[in-house]
């Protein structure tokens, strides 16, 4: 918060409410890392995971869970954000590599540390928004680990229910050049309003050869799936009841918002790439993942 005068504790921002949702996928993205067949490595999201005081005791490898890939949370939903992972960081890296893109956001970053894990160009800019206390753990975390990005970072540290456009136009943000956006588990958590606001903004500050990767959900009733082993899982290993973290509002059709303002819109379900790849959840019974949509968009 800027003009806050509290002391951060180390562990401020992943300590409770979608903070914490950081450290789960971490965790998951930790065990992914170890997996022989991995879809994505990440060296650092077990330090995260077993710096903050919340996650200490979870698993951050297959064989620390007893029943292994049985288990709803640490072997399918694990697996989900593994794949989840691979498939965004295949969007960036393509959006650089192909299509020449310069300019990367990371709206609600999060634990990710794929400025320092992935390949990008030499004259990459990153931009990382997240609340300040998340910003902070992960750059204690990695200052600890003497990590290195790989590209010029540049951490933003604003809500995203806040200002966001003027801090990242004050961060350096450059709206004339083509832009890679990422917005990975965050749509669901912010209300409907603050869902249309982002990507309405991240229209207007996208210039021609832009690119934009999101995930939402499609379901009615979010609640029709709040026994299913997803779900209740997670609330009873961990502790994080993730149905009273997401907005139950009707959600926004920014698919159609954003074809509707000229981009070309890609929808797929988390299936299609378990299926491309040969790893990964397929569908099954009451399934917590079965609204899951990623979404992918080019402005012309």
């Amino acid at each position: 918060m800027a003009g806050a005068t509290h002391q951060h504790t180390p562990t401020d921002g992943v300590e409770g409410g979608v903070g914490a949702t950081a450290l789960l996928v971490a965790a998951a993205r930790a065990i992914e890392s170890h997996r022989p067949d991995a879809l994505a490595r990440d060296v650092y999201a077990e330090h995260f995971v077993l710096t903050a005081p919340a996650s200490a005791g979870w698993p951050v490898r297959m064989h620390q869970v007893a029943d292994g890939d049985a288990n709803p949370l640490w072997g399918r939903f694990a697996r989900y954000f593994g794949l989840r992972t691979r498939v965004l960081d295949d969007f960036l890296l393509r959006s650089v590599h192909t299509e020449g893109i310069r300019q990367v956001v990371l709206l609600g970053a999060g634990l990710d540390s794929r400025a320092f894990r992935l390949d990008w160009p030499s004259e990459c800019v990153i931009f990382e928004i997240d609340r300040e206390g998340v910003l902070q753990f992960k750059q204690e975390v990695l200052d600890g680990l003497s990590a290195t990005p790989r590209a010029e970072r540049v951490p933003v540290p604003v809500d995203l229910r806040a200002d966001w456009v003027a801090a990242l136009a004050d961060a350096g943000f450059d709206a004339a050049a083509p832009t890679a956006w990422l917005a990975e588990g965050l749509l669901f958590y912010l209300p409907p309003a603050a869902e249309t606001y982002l990507v309405d903004r991240v229209d207007h500050l996208s210039a021609a050869g832009s690119a934009l990767a999101y995930e939402v959900k499609l379901e009615k009733d979010l609640l029709a799936y709040r026994d299913s082993p997803l779900y209740t899982a997670t609330t009873w290993q961990i502790g994080i009841d993730l149905l009273d973290l997401f907005d139950a509002g009707p959600r926004p059709d920014s698919v159609g918002d954003l074809a509707g303002k000229g981009w070309s819109t890609t929808v797929r379900t988390p299936f299609d790439f378990t299926r491309r790849h040969g790893r990964g959840p397929l569908p099954e019974p009451n399934d917590a993942l079965a609204g899951n949509r990623w979404v992918f968009a080019h402005k012309p």
